[in-house]
C-alpha cells in the first residue's frame, strides 16, 4: 500500500495560484529571472515530498505569506508536480 502524500490530495492548481501571488516575488529577488532557479539549482536542498512540505510552511511562517494550512499544502503539492517529480 502507497503512504499518503503529506500534503493529502492538495489541489496542485489551487497551489499554483497560491506560489504565483505569495512565492515568486521573493524567489526573483533572491535568484533572478523568473524565479523558478530556486527550484532547479544544483544545490537544491529538498529531497522529499515531506520536505518540500516543510519548506513551503516554513518560508510561509518567515515571509508572512498568511497563507492557510491547506494553501500551503497546495503549493507544495504544485512544486513537486512542477518540479521536483518525488514518487515517495
Amino acid at each position: 500500500m502507497l503512504a499518503a502524500d503529506p500534503w493529502g490530495n492538495a489541489d496542485p492548481k489551487l497551489g499554483k495560484e497560491h506560489h504565483d501571488k505569495a512565492c515568486v516575488a521573493c524567489h526573483i529577488s533572491q535568484q533572478g529571472g523568473d524565479g523558478s532557479k530556486m527550484y532547479t539549482r544544483d544545490n537544491r536542498l529538498l529531497s522529499s515530498k515531506l520536505a518540500i512540505l516543510k519548506r513551503t510552511t516554513a518560508c510561509n511562517a518567515q515571509t508572512k505569506a498568511g497563507l492557510l494550512p491547506e494553501e500551503v499544502a497546495q503549493v507544495a503539492a504544485y512544486l513537486n508536480l512542477q518540479y521536483y517529480h518525488f514518487k515517495e
